[in-house]
């Protein structure tokens, strides 16, 4: 059996703190047990003819296993998810719950995700546009309402999105944590509870760990003036 490989920044922009979406990959790989190898890309590779090949929109992560290479962190999370048990219901035995487990996938990158991107790419990249402080509310207020429904749900089942932890809890975990340091997450205290639950699970941790030893050592050889302090573990 081969190992896959699985590409991801050589010096990550998140400043080790677990936001690159090649932390979702690890996480599902060390969910269902898979050991697999990463191949560090700088930005100026990313770009290349011979990452777009895998990948073609020029971003990391892709996923290579044989004759498979896929790229989107989400279709790399649901062919581990199907292809290997551990993050899915089985398909025999629940295939209902399969099913929601798989729509909970879509409503974390389609439902939730995008306008945290948007808050995101206000606050990064926005800010000093005149139009910045009146835009930025309005942004919020519409996060306000997906965490809110998230919350609203959360609060009626057992922990995780439906049933036991699954690839959807995966996701969306990661997907919430990229709001860590906005204050946000604070006004629907059942979401900071299920975060701390997915960052509790061993094969978070050592996903993690993994991913913040790369930006470590990065930090550790770039140019006196180009090094960082790693920030807090949690975001």
């Amino acid at each position: 059996m081969t190992i896959p490989t699985l590409t991801a920044f050589a010096r990550s922009p998140d400043g080790g703190r677990g936001l690159a979406r090649d932390m979702r990959v690890r996480w599902a790989l060390e969910e269902v047990g898979q050991p697999y190898d990463v191949r560090l890309v700088s930005f100026a590779e990313m770009k290349a003819p011979a990452h777009r090949a895998l990948h073609p929109f020029g971003q990391i992560p892709t996923y290579q296993d044989d004759e498979l290479a896929l790229f989107e962190s989400g279709a790399i999370v649901l062919h581990l998810a199907q292809s290997r048990p551990g993050l899915l219901p089985d398909a025999s035995a629940a295939p209902a719950a399969r099913a929601r487990a798989i729509a909970w996938m879509f409503a974390a990158l389609n439902t939730i995700e995008p306008p945290i991107l948007e808050r995101a790419n206000a606050v990064l990249l926005e800010r000093d546009r005149p139009w910045h402080a009146e835009r930025l509310p309005l942004v919020d207020a519409r996060v306000r309402v997906r965490l809110g429904e998230l919350a609203d749900h959360l609060r009626q089942g057992a922990g995780w999105l439906d049933g036991d932890f699954s690839a959807a809890d995966l996701l969306m975990v990661t997907v919430l944590r990229r709001l860590g340091s906005s204050g946000l997450l604070d006004e629907f205290p059942a979401l900071p509870a299920y975060i701390a639950r997915g960052e509790a699970r061993p094969a978070y941790q050592r996903a993690f760990e993994a991913q913040r030893a790369v930006f470590t050592a990065a930090d550790a050889t770039a140019p006196a003036g180009a090094r960082t302090t790693p920030p807090p573990k949690t975001a």
